[in-house]
């Protein structure tokens, strides 16, 4: 079973500084039909101008993935944590029993884009983590490269939940798949091009979609694109 989220359908602000647009209900934008899938809490997708972001503010109990598309993005946090993220060097923060930080754009001349997502974790109450790491994108040509899982497997980010993340960039053309084990699930979002799933859905830009009772999950761009897959227990 294959449902689709589309881009437009995202609850959607634009409050100047920050332009943001959220799969699943957060903050300011409610749908009770929109709480998230399986563990996966939150995918939101920001742009925010140069020179502004969020000032310092506080989490719990999530695990916190930040993507960045385009731009930079600087980072502070309660842990004593800096840093600048940019393509393909990833974030993720274990909020666990509490952690403050700061997320602004680290340009005063051009816009940062980003996916911000949120995982609950399998427990709460750990104790609050951070780490950030550059990923080669030649690992993500035509295939699969593992970001996050339990346990940290192949140099991936130690996640505490079954989460397995993926990312693949595709040319025009080009096809990938991933297995799906019997009782899990998956979730695509596309981050920038077009493609077919499964051979009858056609995604664009921002269009997100969950996958269950599918043997497989098949991808086939209908034009260069980049994706991230979250295969979730």
């Amino acid at each position: 079973m294959i449902r689709l989220r589309r881009s437009g359908e995202r609850g959607h602000f634009d409050h100047g500084w920050l332009d943001t647009r959220h799969t699943f209900s957060f903050a300011d934008y409610f749908d009770n039909a929109q709480m998230g899938f399986r563990s996966l809490r939150v995918m939101n997708e920001d742009r925010v101008r140069p020179g502004e972001g969020f000032g310092t503010h506080g989490h719990r109990d999530m695990e916190i993935l930040t993507y960045v598309l385009s731009g930079s993005l600087a980072h502070k946090d309660s842990l004593g944590n800096g840093d600048v993220l940019k393509r393909d060097r990833l974030q993720h923060m274990r909020a666990g029993t509490g952690i403050r930080h700061s997320e602004f754009n680290g340009s005063d001349t051009e816009p940062v884009h980003f996916y911000q997502i949120w995982i609950v974790p399998a427990q709460a109450g750990a104790a609050p983590a951070y780490g950030d790491k550059t990923f080669d994108p030649k690992a993500a040509g035509g295939k699969w490269q593992l970001l996050a899982s339990p346990g940290g497997r192949d140099g991936s980010f130690d996640i505490a939940q079954d989460v397995l993340w993926y990312r693949t960039f595709l040319k025009a053309g080009e096809t990938v798949s991933h297995p799906l084990a019997q009782g899990r699930h998956g979730w695509i979002q596309v981050a920038s091009g077009s493609l077919v799933l499964n051979g009858k859905e056609s995604l664009q830009e921002g269009d997100g979609a969950s996958i269950s009772d599918e043997k497989e999950i098949v991808l086939k761009a209908e034009k260069d694109s980049e994706v991230l897959l979250f295969d979730l227990g």
